[in-house]
């Protein structure tokens, strides 16, 4: 199914506010959500409505946050989401580290009880339109098992760098520290295909192409797959998201993570509040004025842009053109929506009383 961008997002604020969210909250969730599906990135988008409904029915999200400053220094903060939504609370936290460095040169966020939030891209770009660099990040529900082990013990815990350019669009290394993040087993499973080895282990640590794997057992595996891989640079990565994320905020880490299916319980013994975030912007004129570095970056680009390739007919792809060629075309011709997707949402219609797509 094929529906407009402006029809999907009305669907899903009104969703959004059926939860109770006012209307400011409710747009800026919303616009999070859609610009993951304007972006190719259905794993992130209205996809995920259905489980952010079931974790408000559960009351683990706060559709009405006290968002809060709760330590501060001139160029950092750590800030406690109340329970909301991570799609609200994370652009809270990027907008105090753009003040931040809109004044000292640099902002640096951390963020604790706080819920999954979308995107880190969305978060990171937010500095880009004021001509900063800007970093996201987040910790995840434990679904990866470190190098050597079985045991899941970490998220997915993706990381965002986005870097404004001049002629170019920014370039946005958006991306899990795992193989793959678990949205596109759950995009797999829609459409009952395998997935590619090295994505998952079963619970014995043998590759497996099962999307269905991690419900008997088996866990993600770190960016790399094994040892041999580079395994332990995945490990090592998602590591640091978990540091940055929720030890240095007060949120859970590793296996204390709350799990974002409403049908799991959070572990009755955590460690922190919620989950974590840590965002940053750092103003480029701190180091070199602004025409410099875009007119230099711009440079890169080209260089990359025209390097020579394996294949003559594939040219090496810069971090974000993608995502940026498939909102191009999904403003301009629509977003496609699988059944079982559409199906959940139209249930969310009917469970509100609004109209279906």
């Amino acid at each position: 199914m094929l529906i407009s961008e402006s029809a999907l997002r009305a669907f899903t604020q009104n969703i959004f506010l059926s939860m109770g969210c006012s209307d400011e909250h409710a747009a800026l969730a919303a616009d999070v959500l859609l610009l993951s599906d304007l972006s190719g990135i259905d794993s992130h988008g209205v996809a995920r409505l259905v489980g952010y409904v079931r974790l408000w029915e559960k009351q683990r999200i706060n559709a009405k946050p006290n968002i809060t400053i709760v330590h501060e220094t001139p160029t950092t903060a750590t800030v406690d989401g109340d329970a909301g939504l991570g799609l609200v609370v994370a652009p809270f936290a990027m907008q105090l580290a753009i003040k931040k460095a809109e004044l000292y040169g640099s902002g640096w966020v951390a963020v604790r009880n706080s819920n999954h939030f979308g995107i880190a891209g969305y978060h990171a770009l937010m500095a880009v339109q004021k001509d900063m660099i800007g970093f996201a990040m987040t910790n995840a529900s434990p679904l990866v098992s470190p190098t050597f082990s079985n045991e899941r013990l970490l998220g997915t815990n993706p990381m965002c760098y986005a870097f404004p350019a001049g002629k170019y669009p920014p370039v946005v290394v958006d991306m899990a520290t795992s193989a793959a993040a678990n949205g596109k087993l759950e995009i797999a499973q829609r459409l009952g295909k395998q997935v590619p080895e090295g994505w998952i282990q079963d619970a014995n640590g043998d590759f497996t192409t099962d999307p269905h794997a991690l419900k008997t057992g088996g866990s993600l595996l770190p960016l790399g797959s094994d040892k041999e891989h580079g395994s332990h640079k995945g490990f090592g990565l998602g590591a640091t998201v978990d540091i940055l994320s929720a030890v240095l905020s007060g949120a859970n880490y590793g296996p204390w993570v709350p799990p974002f299916v409403a049908f799991l319980e959070p572990p009755t013994d955590p460690v922190g509040l919620g989950i974590g975030h840590f965002v940053g912007a750092m103003r480029v004129d701190g180091f070199r004025p602004v025409d410099e570095f875009k007119s230099h970056l711009d440079n890169w680009v080209s260089r990359f842009k025209s390097s020579t390739t394996v294949d003559p007919d594939q040219k090496v792809i810069i971090p974000g053109e993608p995502e940026l060629a498939a909102e191009t075309d999904r403003r301009k011709n629509g977003i496609p929506l699988v059944d079982a997707v559409v199906n959940d949402l139209n249930g969310l219609a009917q469970k509100f009383g609004i109209k279906k797509l």
